[in-house]
């Protein structure tokens, strides 16, 4: 069965055809179909994509439970009464709830809206402009267009080449989010977002966990000090972490049984890799336009990729900054270009007519929803000076800020301001600690907007919030 409309049955010619119905390829059809250009989606599984339903939403529909009994039990009044374990099981049915089920009839409803058109099928291009649908039933359609075609398939999880490992049935990312109970013991390989988030959730869910980390530590993107806090607290809620460990082989038997190369013997009930992403390009056609299948596609900052003036690559797969909310912000600006182009006018970048992706080199906010939460946004100290930028940082005990001490007992976190000595600008900031993700919008604007620290100063914070944190920076940054 698919959804092609029926008054679209012969019609094969659109303005814009878009591979990939996630977060990203709605974004561009929205943008498209506003601006009155024919558009056609198709998609493989899920309207909705990886984000709706084995990403963002239920990966954080699990977490927060796990950080508000986290900061209740911080708060003397309240902290007896949240000792015990959670319910595991209603939180697993209210992360069902934010999938719809694993059902995507709310969001083709969305899409319908817009007025584009949706093919369920696999889409593969067969050529300049040409894309061709095969469908669940076999039947084939060929979309052409007169425009653009934008590929918007994402990325996948990326696993390591073990022996065996297929015969094991490793958890990626989509089997962590969507568990249907707890493992009673489970191993974590990777250290990065993915890693810390789901060892945080399971381990409060009920499982024992291990991560095991190639590296010196986790989160290594973020500021070194984001990573050790963040250890440190999974470390004292119960989960061991061990780093500068790799995995040597992996079987499953009763169990799994993981050895590493330090010698050890893990046995599990699950193991979950998460050690990295790659692109949906395998089987796309690419052959077909001269560019290499499973390969990144490298584009201008209008998301135009190189060599085509007629393909677009937004998201995820043009490895820019795999973060859903940039590939919203590439999505928006890819259809603006699209837009503008089929009218025949040069791209713009000046104001609201901006039509390239800027943020995507120095402002990308992240958050990783740990206990603590660790946020950051631009540039750490490191990529500063690797830059090329004249730097300082100045950091801040977060817990010397009154709005801080008021999430309760003991609370603990940092930030680090890194500012440019020259343009007198912050090149980025990280925050660590409870609640700092709703800081991090701040960072985000001071660094996109450029705006000089002189005026920050101007940017009184409210009392008593832990973004006070800001005059506590600048103050240390005057006082340096």
């Amino acid at each position: 069965m698919t959804d092609t409309p029926s008054r679209h049955t012969e019609a094969t010619d659109y303005d814009v055809v878009v591979i990939g119905a996630g977060p990203v390829g709605e974004n561009v059809a929205d943008r498209t179909r506003a601006a009155g250009l024919s558009t056609a989606v198709v998609e493989s599984e899920l309207v909705g994509g990886e984000c709706s339903y084995w990403a963002c939403m239920p990966s954080k529909a699990l977490l927060r439970p796990v950080l508000a009994r986290a900061d209740a039990r911080r708060l003397p009044g309240l902290s007896a009464s949240v000792q015990g374990p959670p319910d595991t099981a209603a939180v697993l049915a209210r992360r069902d709830s934010f999938t719809s089920g694993w059902k995507d009839d709310g969001q083709v409803r969305w899409l319908k809206g817009t007025g584009a058109d949706l093919y369920r099928g696999r889409g593969r291009l067969s050529g300049p402009r040409t894309v061709t649908v095969t469908g669940p039933d076999g039947r084939e359609s060929v979309l052409t267009a007169r425009h653009a075609v934008a590929v918007c398939t994402g990325s996948r999880a990326q696993l390591p080449d073990l022996p065996g490992l297929d015969e094991v049935r490793p958890w990626t990312s989509r089997e962590a989010t969507s568990a249907r109970s707890a493992p009673g013991r489970l191993v974590v390989v990777g250290g990065g977002v993915v890693a810390t988030e789901m060892a945080c959730a399971w381990q409060a869910l009920g499982s024992r966990v291990t991560v095991l980390v190639r590296g010196d530590g986790l989160l290594g993107r973020m500021e070194p000090f984001a990573g050790e806090l963040v250890a440190e607290a999974l470390t004292e809620a119960g989960v061991d972490v061990r780093t500068g460990t790799s995995v040597k082989a992996v079987t499953r038997e009763n169990g799994v049984v993981v050895l590493t190369d330090t010698g050890d013997r893990i046995e599990a009930d699950e193991i979950l890799f998460a050690t990295g992403r790659a692109p949906r390009t395998d089987d796309i056609g690419l052959e077909t336009i001269g560019l290499e299948p499973g390969s990144w596609l490298d584009v201008d900052d209008s998301l135009r990729v190189t060599g085509h003036d007629w393909l677009y690559a937004v998201g995820d797969v043009n490895h820019r900054a795999l973060l859903t909310h940039q590939g919203k912000y590439q999505a928006r600006i890819a259809g603006a270009a699209i837009v503008t182009r089929a009218a025949g006018e040069p791209v713009r970048t000046e104001k609201w007519g901006a039509h390239t992706a800027t943020a995507d080199h120095a402002a990308v906010p992240q958050v990783v929803f740990t206990d603590p939460e660790a946020a950051s946004a631009g540039l750490t100290l490191a990529e500063a000076e690797q830059a090329g930028h004249r730097v300082r940082a100045v950091d801040v005990d977060l817990s010397s800020v009154a709005g801080a001490s008021l999430y309760g007992d003991g609370y603990r976190g940092r930030a680090r301001m890194v500012v440019d000595l020259e343009d007198e600008i912050v090149r980025g900031v990280t925050l660590v600690g409870p609640g700092v993700g709703e800081l991090i919008h701040a960072a985000t604007v001071a660094v996109a907007g450029r705006v000089p620290v002189g005026r920050l100063w101007h940017a009184v914070p409210s009392y008593p919030t832990i973004s006070e944190v800001w005059l506590r920076l600048l103050e240390a940054y005057r006082d340096a």
